[in-house]
């Protein structure tokens, strides 16, 4: 029993410490791909914009993904219309 448990013990206590940095490290880095304007997006940098397109519109909390077709190519077309040139793409 104890051979076992020192096999895994440090391939997990190794998983253990780096999943949540390669959770947070995906999240910072992914891109939205906008296919009404042929654009990338950052989302780190996006979710303002869509926190703000989501308080204008009065509209309720929601994910993006779970936004339909209709909903979602609305806020594109506001992000578009409020465009600040960052480096967002």
């Amino acid at each position: 029993m104890r051979s076992i448990f020192s096999t895994l013990a440090l391939p997990l206590f190794a998983a253990a410490m780096f999943m949540p940095l390669a959770a947070t490290g995906c999240a910072v880095h992914a891109r939205v791909y906008d296919p009404y304007h042929h654009d990338y997006h950052v989302w780190a940098t996006e979710e303002p914009y869509y926190t703000q397109w989501e308080h204008d519109t009065h509209r309720q909390d929601e994910n993006f993904n779970k936004r339909s077709r209709d909903e979602q190519k609305q806020y594109w077309d506001w992000r578009h219309s409020h465009e600040d040139h960052d480096d967002n793409h």
